[in-house]
């Protein structure tokens, strides 16, 4: 049941006094106006003496009616000091986040600046294809936290940090290292890498991880010096079914031609006997 405090309680009286004074009044005033009707002189005397009083009681409740909240209330607080009361302010709590951070940062000794900028087009969240779903060898379940760095690639070997590091390659190419570095990997886990020329996969390499926990990694493509054709080429990289990190990179000029096998021509030579006529007659 809510409790009532001093302010409340004087305003509380003075509007029951009020009230009081209002039915005094009307009290006071008909016996008043009853008196003028009554015969004898003595006994209208009295009752209109009688009415006087009500009204002149009326008056006073109506001053401490208003006197009580005005004087009385600070009165109150010096023999009844207020307590304090315990204000509830609602805090924002920050709810702590996690930040996914490599352990090992890719900081290229050598940077290569391109004569030419390459220039990528959008794509859409990258997925595994059903079909590589089904070469899948391991039942590990991926560690939702591994976290991969970007992918650098080079031709200079798979060495880390990535020698010479680009994204745009003037045929001809040769073998094609995609460096990264990871943390946080479980041993077994399967992990894929596709690699794409203008939306078309030319590459495939995906078996269970046989790393360590976090260090540097790398997928390769060592293709037919012929086979690397012009285009905007895209590396995928995926554990289980979570892709993690990709890169691209634009391979640029015509590449050496495929070489073709030219049938050769055999020739078949007859031999004759020396000496002896092919024909022989009857004399």
């Amino acid at each position: 049941m809510p409790r009532m405090d001093i302010q409340s309680g004087f305003i509380a009286i003075a509007v029951i006094l009020g009230v009081i004074a209002l039915i005094v009044i009307w009290s006071g005033i008909h016996d008043i106006q009853s008196a003028r009707r009554m015969t004898f002189f003595r006994l209208r005397r009295q009752r209109i003496a009688a009415g006087w009083r009500l009204l002149a009681l009326a008056v006073i409740l109506v001053i401490l009616a208003i006197a009580l909240p005005v004087f009385g209330e600070p009165v109150a607080y010096e023999y009844f000091p207020p307590s304090p009361t315990i204000t509830l302010t609602p805090s924002i709590t920050p709810i702590p986040t996690i930040t996914l951070t490599p352990s090992i940062t890719l900081t290229p000794s050598i940077t290569t600046t391109p004569a030419q900028t390459a220039t990528f087009t959008a794509t859409t969240t990258p997925f595994l294809p059903l079909p590589v779903l089904a070469l899948f060898q391991s039942k590990v379940t991926p560690n939702p936290q591994s976290v991969f760095s970007p992918i650098q690639f080079t031709t200079s070997g798979n060495k880390y940090p990535a020698i010479s590091p680009a994204t745009l390659f003037q045929n001809p190419v040769g073998h094609m290292y995609a460096i990264f570095s990871y943390d946080k990997m479980s041993p077994g886990v399967q992990w894929t890498g596709i690699w794409y020329r203008d939306g078309v996969q030319v590459h495939l390499e995906t078996k269970p991880w046989d790393g360590a926990t976090g260090g540097y990694g790398f997928t390769e493509w060592n293709p037919a010096a012929y086979d690397w054709l012009p285009g905007n080429y895209e590396v995928q990289i995926f554990v289980g079914e979570d892709w993690k990190t990709i890169g691209r990179f634009i391979v640029r000029g015509n590449p050496p031609p495929s070489p073709i096998a030219t049938p050769t021509l055999a020739t078949t030579s007859t031999p004759t006997a020396r000496g002896t006529s092919l024909f022989t007659g009857t004399p």
